[in-house]
């Protein structure tokens, strides 16, 4: 299925605030909330927003590192979720192979909002975690409540 990064929020907890990415999915009205830690939802916000710090955050070196070798993220898909944690293949087309890396949803879409690279949610992903798009609406932005550091 086809899904796209809605907003990155910060849900309220019993434990506190807890930081979520929303992913949209193409023709549905529910989304998909996958919870994340704050240096993760930053990553995110600053990819949507193309904000260049000066020197390379992770994700932008591994991204650098990446395209200097040849290659280019061409897909992310959020494929499983195994005891409550949400699975991601990182879809990258070297110069030798296309290749599939493990990976966690928050890297991946970090590096999909800076490449602009598609996502995608298995079926089985969204029908077991959709939720009502209004529980995440009013959610205050990441960026509302973080500063960018």
């Amino acid at each position: 299925m086809n899904a796209a990064i809605d907003a990155v929020r910060v849900a309220g907890t019993r434990d506190g605030p807890v930081p979520v990415v929303v992913l949209s999915v193409e023709d549905a009205e529910d989304v998909v909330p996958i919870f994340i830690g704050f240096e993760e939802a930053m990553a995110i916000a600053r990819g949507l927003d193309a904000e260049d710090i000066g020197r390379p955050l992770t994700h932008d070196l591994l991204l650098d590192v990446v395209e200097e070798l040849g290659g280019r993220v061409t897909q992310v898909v959020v494929s499983a979720v195994e005891d409550g944690t949400y699975i991601a293949d990182l879809h990258v087309a070297t110069p030798r192979d296309d290749v599939v890396v493990d990976a966690r949803p928050s890297d991946s879409l970090a590096l999909a909002a800076r490449t602009n690279a598609p996502i995608e949610i298995s079926t089985a992903v969204f029908e077991d975690s959709r939720r009502d798009a209004g529980e995440f609406a009013e959610l205050d932005d990441i960026r509302e409540v973080t500063e960018y550091a």
